[in-house]
């Protein structure tokens, strides 16, 4: 099922201009501790980020190589078929959140001592999605009443058995499946059923293009989380994780999530404020609050709280 490595013939180097601060290396060390990312690649070369994801461009398996030699500007290197170059560059773009103009983020610390703090011990750290909001969408399903842990061991079984590996530039990584793949009935293998269901359900959403990326985030917030939950075995909280972490929304709040309402008390010291309270506080984070609610849930000063119900984000 695995098939042979897939070895594009060349390679298209894309010089792709960053608005606002970013950091690759905050995106590297993220990913290095972020178990669904399970076929990132950062340790061969410093500096250098490569990964391998089904393009949603048609779904092919591509690869790409990330580096940043200056400010204001990355180096994507891509793997994939002719024609693919710039539908592959678009999409590395969202998946490290340099497709939005981040010039304006510095704004909100400005209104927001929280947010100041955060901008001023992880300069240039920005969101790190998931590749497309179809795999977002799978992680989703898989992570339900699950550890992350155990979580990403299936994910990265799948990518084993069923996606495709791709030379990256002489590394090898594995891509997780497409969607034709895994709407068939081999990949639901050893799942229990109702997960099964609930993959091939995706798969065949994505296949009709009914999670493209660019598609949910043109929709007002509250009609995409709707038009999400009509998937099966997709809730309010994981549509939100597709549209914040799939799609890269920049702006939308988390709510209902235990992890980020315990940091948000901790660090505006608000210990009985209620969850509809800490919604209203985050109306000085627009149009970031999906950029600070990340910065905050990965603060190291909250992480080592212990605090549980994170989005994986």
């Amino acid at each position: 099922m695995t098939g042979s490595i897939l070895q594009h013939t060349a390679s298209t180097t894309l010089r792709i201009p960053v608005r606002g601060p970013f950091d690759l290396d905050k995106s590297i060390r993220f990913l290095t501790d972020f178990p669904p990312a399970c076929r990132a690649d950062a340790a061969a070369e410093p500096g250098t980020l490569r990964f391998a994801f089904p393009a949603e461009a048609g779904w092919e398996h591509v690869g790409a190589a990330v580096r940043q030699r200056s400010p204001g500007t990355i180096e994507v290197e891509v793997f994939a078929e002719e024609g693919l170059a710039v539908e592959v560059g678009a999409q590395v773009r969202r998946i490290l959140s340099v497709d939005v103009d981040g010039v304006g983020f510095a704004k909100v610390g400005t209104a927001d001592p929280v947010v100041r703090r955060l901008q001023q011990e992880h300069p240039g750290l920005r969101p790190v999605l998931f590749h497309s909001p179809y795999e977002a969408a799978c992680w989703a399903i898989l992570s339900h009443r699950t550890r992350m842990s155990q979580a990403a061991t299936v994910k990265r079984r799948l990518a084993e058995e069923f996606g495709r590996p791709v030379d990256v530039g002489g590394h090898v990584l594995r891509s997780f499946p497409g969607p034709d793949v895994l709407a068939g009935p081999e990949a639901g293998r050893g799942l229990p059923e109702v997960k099964a269901e609930r993959l091939r359900a995706v798969a065949n959403a994505a296949k009709d293009g009914l999670l493209d990326a660019a598609y949910l985030r043109a929709m007002p917030v509250p009609d995409a989380l709707r038009w999400l939950q009509l998937l099966p075995g997709i809730g309010p909280f994981s549509a939100q994780l597709i549209l914040i972490r799939g799609a890269g929304h920049p702006d939308v709040f988390p709510a209902g999530e235990p992890r980020l309402e315990e940091a948000m008390r901790a660090a505006y010291d608000l210990p009985e404020a209620p969850p509809e309270e800490l919604e209203e506080l985050s109306a000085v984070w627009r149009p970031f609050r999906s950029w600070v609610a990340f910065a905050l849930r990965n603060d190291p000063e909250f992480r080592t709280r212990g605090i549980g119900g994170s989005m994986t984000a």
